[in-house]
């Protein structure tokens, strides 16, 4: 069995929010990597799906009851644009994306909320390369580009986009948004 990643805290982003994802309701972490939002969301007893082409990170996590992983290349093949093999009618009261962007998704995710359900999403940004890794355009988000992708479609809770110096030195834009006109309770 492979040895799972070394585990990182949650993101500071996706804390603050979690209490706003309906109790017991199921959550997406996609990209989920070594699994620290699985685990964050687990623990808060919501049932969990984790989705990433490799899960080499969760392995430790296999047969825990309300948790399910998925492996899939989401980027290509018959995955691609799609949500890779979740039936079509999947339905999250939260999705979690962080250190990942994949624009042919962005509309597969906001379709994968169910009314309510929320959108905790946290990647770089345009201006990272002076930090490093990413530095291509195709993984840096434009100004702006999460407000736009969610534009009609979801509610913005919360919204930045700037440098950040923890947990390492990078440019990063986040969003927090709603499926549905209802106001949460902040």
């Amino acid at each position: 069995m492979p040895t799972p990643h070394p585990l990182s805290p949650p993101s500071a982003w996706v804390e603050r929010f979690a209490s706003l994802v309906r109790a017991g309701g199921p959550v997406l972490d996609l990209a989920c990597g070594g699994g620290r939002h699985l685990r964050l969301f687990q623990r808060r007893g919501h049932p969990v799906v984790g989705l990433d082409r490799d899960l080499g990170g969760v392995t430790d996590l296999e047969g825990t009851a309300g948790v399910t992983l998925v492996q899939a290349d989401l980027e290509t093949g018959d995955s691609a644009g799609r949500l890779g093999p979740l039936p079509a009618d999947a339905r999250f009261a939260g999705i979690v994306v962080t250190n990942y962007l994949h624009r042919p998704l962005l509309p597969a995710l906001l379709a994968a909320l169910e009314p309510g359900g929320l959108l905790i999403y946290e990647t770089f940004a345009d201006g990272n390369a002076r930090f490093g890794r990413p530095s291509s355009p195709d993984f840096l988000l434009r100004r702006g580009e999460l407000l736009e992708a969610v534009r009609g479609t979801l509610q913005v809770v919360a919204f930045e986009q700037g440098e950040v110096s923890a947990p390492k030195p990078a440019v990063v834009q986040r969003i927090c948004a709603v499926a549905g006109d209802d106001p949460l309770p902040l």
